[in-house]
């Protein structure tokens, strides 16, 4: 069995969970850990890394459920490699461009075409529980997949989050990952709340995705909040699922 040198790193805001599944889902995909090899089990994880049994068992949960690791039953849990995604894994708490980066993908291109501080529509500011009045700063993206428009976002993010996004000169590029620059300042998701629904698509939402009104794409709003309960980043997704289907993954309890 593999010996896994890496530590957790106490004081990164990451959630502990997060980073053990950094750690092993590296040595997975490297092949460090063979497909079909056993994992450590919770108990040497948990001694190895100084962790909870139940932070190590959302750890192997996720695993799972990205496709990382197979449970068998009365034996443990065992590496395995997915496939290269196809789509957008939804359920998971990191954006497009980290999911798709961490599972090999490539050939994204991110087009920043709005950024500015503005009085957001009322649905957002109900949803990030600010006044009918206050500003937020609003990050519209066009993302591109192998060439082709695959889907546009606009982020809203309370004043002070803004600012500190406003200043995020890799991310105004498009080169900047929004999630990885949140965790950073330490706005770490605690929960997330996605709704989708299939419409056709707006005149404004056609331009910027490159197709005519009316087409049908599906629409993806997700709050995000952190562990005191601060709702710090809401956004919409228009997304052509003919280019990026959304998916979905299931594990067994």
């Amino acid at each position: 069995m593999v010996a896994l040198a890496k530590s957790i790193e106490r004081e990164s805001p990451v959630p502990y969970y997060e980073q053990l599944f950094g750690i092993l889902g590296e040595r997975i995909r490297g092949g460090e850990i063979a497909p079909e090899e056993r994992l450590p089990s919770e108990l040497e994880l948990t001694r190895e890394f100084g962790l909870s049994r139940a932070t190590v068992r959302q750890t192997l949960a996720k695993l799972e459920s990205e496709g990382l690791a197979r449970k068998v039953a009365r034996r443990g849990m065992f590496a395995s490699v997915r496939d290269k995604p196809s789509g957008w894994i939804v359920q998971d708490e990191q954006g497009f461009l980290e999911s798709q980066l961490r599972h090999g993908q490539t050939g994204i291109e991110t087009e920043v075409v709005g950024a500015r501080f503005a009085v957001p529509p009322a649905h957002v500011a109900d949803a990030l529980e600010l006044g009918a009045s206050e500003e937020v700063f609003g990050l519209e993206r066009v993302r591109s997949l192998e060439g082709r428009i695959a889907m546009f976002s606009t982020n809203w993010f309370p004043a002070g989050v803004g600012r500190m996004m406003a200043a995020a000169d890799d991310v105004l590029r498009g080169e900047g990952s929004v999630n990885t620059t949140l965790r950073q300042a330490g706005h770490v998701s605690a929960g997330a709340r996605r709704i989708i629904h299939a419409l056709g698509a707006p005149e404004p939402v056609a331009a910027r995705l490159g197709v005519d009104e009316g087409t049908p794409v599906l629409r993806v709003r997700s709050l995000s909040w952190d562990h005191d309960g601060t709702r710090f980043d809401y956004y919409e997704t228009w997304v052509l699922t003919d280019v990026v289907p959304l998916e979905v993954n299931v594990a067994a309890s």
